[in-house]
């Protein structure tokens, strides 16, 4: 009886917990639509970004380091609003159409050089990122080349247009919950637990008969589809987009939000696009300044905190129960 009221109280105490997380949640997801029109920008822009990055938190668990991953954020942005602009398709076929090309593309991309490891993966990568920019510069023709796309249509879906910073923030704070509740189900599933295991040993993953390299070019196909989704929306809501907009500085941006907010949680890439996507706008005058506080702030997470900031979360717990 005692052991049941106990195992009670505990399961009490934990579901008053997920009910304050869950409480502080909806508070800071409300908080922008009563807030000025600058901090609605920074919520869209956050939303972008944590879509963004469960794409690379999807490679990254495979034991990968994208660093071309903005270049197929870029592949869905131009496919959808150029299919949008030429053949008149509509938001929700056009957006698809661009997930699916960059999915393509990653395949194709992956099935190549998911057998390279470290450091040569990485450079692959980066590679890879700077020859899409490089495509997209002199295909001017279609692209409009260093001018971008200009005067992009807000997105339209069953007939209600998002062309206000409120109604976009509804539709991204959609789409980042969905793609957190995916990343959830994704890593509790045995999909997931065999990325888990590619990731901490690939050999012993093999000798149990997974096969590595189909584990990791479908994580790699359904990250880099994420981030094509992301470009899509990003287009929408800027209503322009450029070579310039998905350059190794975005890359770069989503790698430091992916390590600083956690490589092996979920909400990894939500507190590191929580945390550093208004840096941009507080260094604007010295970007310069902005790459150094990226430099310095990744040497000190991955010395000090290699589980990210999420890890301190788990660190605090420990010192609770250690203190009872």
């Amino acid at each position: 009886m005692a052991k049941m009221t106990t195992r009670l109280s505990q399961t009490l105490s934990t579901d008053r917990k997920n009910w304050f997380w869950l409480a502080v949640l909806a508070v800071i997801a409300l908080w922008p639509w009563f807030s000025g029109v600058f901090v609605l920008h920074l919520a869209i822009l956050t939303c972008l970004n944590i879509l963004i990055v469960n794409g690379l938190s999807i490679i990254g668990r495979c034991g990968q380091r994208s660093f071309g991953h903005a270049a197929f954020a870029a592949i869905g942005a131009y496919a959808s609003v150029l299919l949008a602009t030429l053949a008149e398709w509509n938001i929700l076929l056009s957006g698809l159409t661009g997930m699916l090309l960059s999915g393509l593309v990653s395949f194709m991309l992956g099935w190549v050089i998911l057998r390279l490891k470290g450091v040569y993966f990485v450079l692959v990568t980066f590679s890879f990122g700077e020859l899409t920019r490089l495509v997209l510069l002199d295909w001017s023709e279609l692209t409009g080349g260093a001018n971008g796309i200009a005067n992009i249509a807000p997105a339209t879906i069953m007939g209600f247009v998002f062309d206000t910073r409120p109604r976009f923030y509804g539709l991204s704070l959609a789409v980042a919950l969905l793609s957190i509740w995916l990343m959830k189900k994704l890593f509790s599933s045995h999909f997931g637990h065999a990325i888990d295991a590619v990731s901490d040993n690939p050999a012993l993953a093999e000798s149990t008969g997974l096969s590595v390299h189909k584990i990791q070019l479908v994580a790699f196909v359904l990250g880099s589809s994420l981030a094509g989704l992301g470009g899509v929306l990003l287009a929408r809501y800027i209503g322009y987009i450029s070579p310039e907009s998905f350059n190794t500085s975005a890359s770069i941006a989503f790698i430091t939000m992916f390590v600083i907010g956690g490589q092996r949680s979920i909400w990894g890439p939500l507190v590191g696009a929580v945390i550093l996507t208004p840096l941009p706008e507080l260094f604007r005058g010295a970007v310069q300044t902005q790459n150094i506080f990226y430099g310095v702030a990744l040497i000190l997470i991955l010395r000090f905190m290699p589980g990210g900031l999420v890890s301190v979360m788990t660190w605090l717990k420990g010192f609770r129960k250690a203190k009872q």
